[in-house]
């Protein structure tokens, strides 16, 4: 599948911004700007297998396109919602359960790169990754 494969992070847009407006401090906002995130996706059908590897944490993600699920931000920011696919992008819409507001994630391979976007409360931001 499209996605399939490791992704390692190469740059940000906005990030830092987008984490402001999360609520993210500033300590670990600078960290997180500087993660090193390597992400490895694993898609099979509408199952997909995500591994999230950085500075700060391993984690292993299994979803189903459509169904509901919960998640942990690396800040300890717990999310609950879903992954579907519009077109040839994956699109996430969580609402985060300590306030209800929505965080929209979305992914998408553009010239060989994976794309993925993120907008809370109107702040947006983008962190590309190459393939490594």
């Amino acid at each position: 599948m499209t996605f399939n494969g490791s992704w390692k992070v190469d740059r940000n847009d906005n990030y830092e911004k987008f984490m402001e407006q999360m609520g993210i401090n500033m300590v670990k906002r600078k960290l997180a700007a500087h993660d090193n995130l390597k992400i490895t996706l694993e898609q099979t059908g509408d199952k997909f297998i995500v591994k999230e590897v950085s500075a700060f944490r391993t984690l292993d993600i299994t979803f189903t396109l459509g169904v509901n699920f919960e998640y942990s931000l690396a800040d300890g920011t717990e999310l609950s919602g879903s992954w579907v696919m519009e077109g040839d992008m994956l699109k996430g819409t969580f609402n985060r359960k300590d306030n209800g507001k929505a965080l929209i994630t979305t992914r998408k391979i553009v010239d060989g790169e994976l794309v993925q976007t993120y907008n809370y409360e109107g702040v947006d931001a983008k962190r590309i990754f190459k393939r490594g």
